[in-house]
């Protein structure tokens, strides 16, 4: 895991409450804000993301996961909350060096800190999210956007996904391509 969201927390301060005319429930709105992360996250992200959110309001039922968009959803058990189980997701990371927490709660800040993961603000995180998507929807392939647009993804993402893309290339029958990148 890469990414680990704080769902409601993230819910919060998207102002996404379900579909035009849907009446705006948790669940429409937990599911417009999955659909915006499988809109904007990229393929690989989203396979190493989990949003994670509180049961209490869920509907009876429902699974304690589930996989939405490639993206893994976790529903905390009604005895417990999102935090505990968050915190819970960090201790059991092997290395959360890697780990971006989502969250602008204090104490899921704090577990991620104590363990070395990194963290950030929601409303940050989400802003600098559309920003990327935006920049790269609007600029032409050759462009660059104008000014600087954060980074909502992971520190070693891109290394991450380098190293998963040169141990598909491997995997291949002819073996490495004889492609070389230009520096």
């Amino acid at each position: 895991m890469l990414l680990l969201v704080d769902g409601y927390n993230l819910l919060h301060v998207s102002g996404l409450f379900g579909p035009l005319g849907a009446p705006p429930t948790l669940e429409n709105s937990r599911l417009a804000l999955l659909e915006f992360l499988a809109a904007h996250l990229p393929q690989p992200l989203r396979k190493r993301t989990t949003v994670v959110f509180d049961a209490a309001a869920a509907p009876p039922g429902l699974p304690s996961q589930v996989i939405h968009g490639e993206i893994l959803v976790r529903f905390a058990p009604r005895k417990s909350t999102a935090d505990d189980l968050i915190a819970e997701l960090i201790t059991q990371e092997a290395d959360p060096r890697h780990l971006t927490v989502v969250s602008s709660d204090h104490a899921v800040q704090r577990s991620a800190r104590q363990r070395g993961a990194k963290f950030v603000d929601s409303e940050v995180w989400l802003r600098e999210l559309k920003q990327s998507a935006s920049a790269s929807s609007v600029a032409a392939p050759s462009e660059k956007p104008a000014g600087p647009v954060g980074n909502p993804f992971p520190p070693g993402y891109a290394d991450a996904e380098a190293a998963e893309l040169r141990a598909f290339d491997e995997l291949r029958p002819n073996g490495p391509s004889s492609r070389r990148r230009k520096s």
